[in-house]
């Protein structure tokens, strides 16, 4: 699901709303986290999940095309952790959906 989609689904769920106010909401909301993030405080939206930062040290690394060694700088990675009833809500679903083949 993309951006839009989640906007035209919610506002189909809340036909009292305008779509131009559930769109101001969501990109209000993803502001919000977004900021958050880079402030590298950590979001946890109950029964979804969690939203966290992982430091990535720097390192050598080898170009295995021409064997060169390269540094590579410390990175932030955005790390998201379902939570239990999001994961137990997926893992019911395999039964009606095609996902029986994912491990």
């Amino acid at each position: 699901m993309i951006k839009s989609e989640f906007i035209t689904a919610l506002a189909k769920k809340q036909p009292h709303l305008e779509k131009e106010a559930v769109e101001a909401a969501v990109n209000c909301m993803l502001e919000q986290m977004a900021d958050a993030l880079t402030q590298g405080q950590r979001i946890e939206i109950r029964d979804f999940g969690s939203f966290d930062l992982n430091t990535r040290p720097a390192r050598q690394a080898r170009n295995p095309k021409t064997g060169e060694t390269l540094q590579k700088l410390a990175t932030v990675a955005i790390h998201f952790k379902p939570g239990k009833e999001m994961r137990d809500r997926v893992n019911a679903s395999r039964e009606c959906c095609d996902i029986n083949g994912l491990v």
